[in-house]
C-alpha cells in the first residue's frame, strides 16, 4: 500500500518560492500586452500624459477605424492575406520536409543513413551567410517572389533530428505487423508513423508558423514590390515611422494609437492558433529530448 509522504516546512517554503517567481515572471510578461491593447482603445493625448496604463479612461475604437481606411488599410489588409498565404504554404512545406526526411533517416535499413546525418549536422555547423544567401536566391530566379519567404528556410535541420527521434522511439513492432500485412513503407508512414505523431505535427507546426508570420527580414531581403510585403514588415515600417509616403506627400506619419492597433492585429492572429493545438503541444515539446 502507497503511502504519501507528509511535505515538510522546506517543502511548503520551496513551493511559495516557486510561485511567487512564477507569478512575479507571468505578470512582467502580461503587462506589456495588456498596456499594448489598452493603448490601442485610448485617444492620443491620454498615451501622451499617461506613461502607462492599464485600462484607458475614455475609450475609443479611432485607431482601428484608421487601420482599415484609407491608403493605411488597403496596405494592412493586403499584408495580412499576404502573411496568412505565405504561413499556410510555408509551414506546409515545412512540416512535408521535416516529417518526411526525419522518418526516412530514422529507419535502420536505410542505406548511406550515416553519410546523410552528417550532411545535416554539417549545415548546423557551418552557413553560407547572408550575401551567399541572397545571391543564391537571385541566381535561382527567386527574387522578389514569394517562393523566396519560403523555399531558403524550408526545413530546419535542429527540428527535423528532433523529429526523427521521435521516430526512432516508435515500437518496430508496429511496422512489422504492418509489413507483414503487406503495407509498404510508404503506407507505413501515412497509416502508422504520422497518426501517432500529432504532438509532433502541432508542435512544430506551431514553432513554424510563428517564424513565417513574425518573418520580416526575408521580405526585406527579397521583396521589391510593395505589395507583395508581409504584415510584419509592413507593422515594422508603421512603427519605424518609415512607410512609403510617396502616393500621399501630405500624410502625416502613424500616431502612438495606431502603432498599437496594428501591433494588436499582427499579434492576435497567431494567438488563436495556439487553443486548436494545445491538446498536443505539451506532449510535443518534450518529444525526442530522451534520446539521441
Amino acid at each position: 500500500m502507497l503511502t504519501l509522504k507528509r511535505k515538510t516546512l522546506g517543502d511548503w517554503i520551496g513551493e511559495i518560492i516557486i510561485y511567487l517567481v512564477l507569478t512575479i515572471l507571468a505578470v512582467v510578461m502580461v503587462i506589456p500586452f495588456i498596456y499594448v491593447i489598452a493603448a490601442s482603445f485610448a485617444p492620443e493625448s491620454e498615451i501622451q500624459s499617461r506613461p502607462i496604463f492599464l485600462v484607458p479612461e475614455n475609450p475609443t475604437l479611432s485607431a482601428y477605424e484608421d487601420v482599415f481606411s484609407g491608403s493605411t488599410g488597403t496596405r494592412v489588409i493586403q499584408s495580412l492575406a499576404v502573411s496568412v498565404g505565405v504561413t499556410l504554404c510555408g509551414t506546409l512545406i515545412n512540416l512535408f520536409f521535416t516529417l518526411t526526411m526525419a522518418y526516412g533517416l530514422s529507419r535502420t535499413n536505410l542505406i548511406g543513413k550515416k553519410a546523410l546525418l552528417n550532411m545535416v549536422l554539417f549545415t548546423m555547423v557551418v552557413n553560407g551567410g547572408m550575401i551567399p544567401t541572397f545571391l543564391l536566391v537571385k541566381n535561382l530566379g527567386m527574387y522578389d517572389t514569394f517562393s523566396a519567404l519560403i523555399l531558403p528556410g524550408a526545413i530546419s535541420a535542429y527540428n527535423m533530428l528532433i523529429v526523427r527521434n521521435f521516430f526512432i522511439e516508435l515500437p518496430n513492432e508496429l511496422e512489422e505487423a504492418a509489413s507483414i500485412d503487406g503495407c509498404s513503407d510508404i503506407g507505413i508512414f501515412i497509416k502508422i508513423a504520422l497518426p501517432l505523431s500529432m504532438p509532433v505535427i502541432a508542435t512544430f507546426g506551431l514553432f513554424y508558423a510563428v517564424g513565417h508570420w513574425n518573418n520580416y527580414f526575408g521580405a526585406l531581403l527579397y521583396l521589391e514590390d510593395q505589395a507583395k510585403y508581409p504584415f510584419q514588415l509592413v507593422l515594422r515600417n508603421i512603427v519605424m515611422q518609415t512607410a512609403d509616403t510617396s502616393a500621399n506627400a501630405d500624410q502625416e506619419l502613424p500616431e502612438d494609437t495606431l502603432k498599437m492597433a496594428v501591433i494588436v492585429i499582427g499579434t492576435v492572429p497567431i494567438l488563436c492558433v495556439y487553443p486548436f493545438l494545445q491538446k498536443h503541444f505539451a506532449a510535443g515539446v518534450m518529444v525526442g529530448a530522451v534520446k539521441g
